[in-house]
C-alpha cells in the first residue's frame, strides 16, 4: 500500500529530523550565555503557533511568485517551475521541513529538562580523564537520557504517523498522491471516494501497525534498562 510505504518514510524521517534537532538545540540552550531565557522562550514559539497559522506562513514562504523560497528559486542548481508544494518530490520535502519546524520545540524543551538532570560530577570526572565534547555527550549524557531519547522518538514516530490537518491544507496528499498518508487515505476513501469500508479498512491497518511500532520501542526501551541495570 503506497499511503502506508509513505506514512511510514515520514514518520521515520520527522523522528530523525525533529527529534534531532530538537536534541541539538536543547544542548546548546542548556549553555550558559546572555540572553539564555528570551532564546529559550522564542524556540518555542513554532510549537505554540496553530496549525493553521503555520500553513499560511509556509505557503506564503514557498509560493512561486512572491515568496522568499519562490525568488531563491532561480538560484537554486535544480529545477523547482512546477512549485514546491505542487510537485514530486518537493512537496514531500517541504511537508518534513514544515513538520520539523513545527515539532522541534517540543522535543528540545523535554530534552533540556533531561539535560538538567545529568550528573555534573560524572561530567567533571570525565572532563578531568582527558574526554572531549563528543566523548562526554557518548559516555556521560546520552545514557543518562536514554530513556528520554527512547520516549520521544515513539512520541514523534506517532504524532507523524497520525498528522492530517498541515498536509491536508498544503498538499491535500498531492500531487499524485505523492504525500497521501494513511489518515489522508482514510478521509479521502470516505468523503471524497465515498468508500466506507475500504476507509475503515485502512484505518485499522493503521491502528494496527502504530501498535506494533509503540510495542518493539518499549520493547527496545525495556532491554536497555535491563542491560543498565
Amino acid at each position: 500500500m503506497a499511503s502506508l510505504r509513505i506514512t511510514t518514510t515520514y514518520a521515520l524521517l520527522n523522528v530523525i529530523f525533529s527529534v534531532g534537532a530538537g536534541l541539538l538545540t536543547a544542548i546548546l540552550v542548556n549553555k550558559k550565555f546572555k540572553g539564555r531565557g528570551g532564546i529559550r522562550a522564542l524556540m518555542t514559539a513554532p510549537w505554540a503557533f496553530p496549525d493553521i497559522a503555520s500553513v499560511i506562513i509556509f505557503i506564503w514562504i514557498l509560493n512561486s511568485a512572491f515568496g522568499v523560497i519562490g525568488i531563491l528559486n532561480q538560484h537554486l542548481p535544480f529545477d523547482t517551475s512546477g512549485g514546491w508544494l505542487t510537485s514530486s518530490p518537493y512537496a514531500f520535502i517541504s511537508i518534513i521541513v514544515m513538520s520539523m519546524w513545527k515539532t522541534f520545540p517540543f522535543y528540545s524543551i523535554v530534552f533540556l529538562a533531561a539535560l538538567q538532570g545529568v550528573p555534573e560530577d560524572l561530567t567533571e570526572a570525565a572532563t578531568v580523564d582527558g574526554a572531549g565534547p563528543f566523548q562526554r555527550f557518548k559516555t556521560v549524557t546520552l545514557p543518562s537520557i536514554r530513556p528520554t531519547f527512547v520516549l520521544l522518538a515513539l512520541l514523534a514516530f506517532i504524532f507523524a504517523f497520525r498528522q492530517f490537518s498541515m498536509i491536508y491544507l498544503t498538499t491535500g496528499g498531492g500531487p499524485e498522491r505523492d504525500t497521501e498518508t494513511l489518515v489522508l487515505a482514510v478521509y479521502n476513501t470516505a468523503f471524497k471516494y465515498y468508500d466506507l469500508a475500504l476507509s475503515s479498512a485502512i484505518g485499522v491497518v493503521g491502528l494496527i501497525f502504530t501498535f506494533l511500532i509503540a510495542v518493539a520501542f518499549l520493547a527496545l526501551q525495556s532491554r536497555a534498562e535491563k542491560s543498565n541495570s
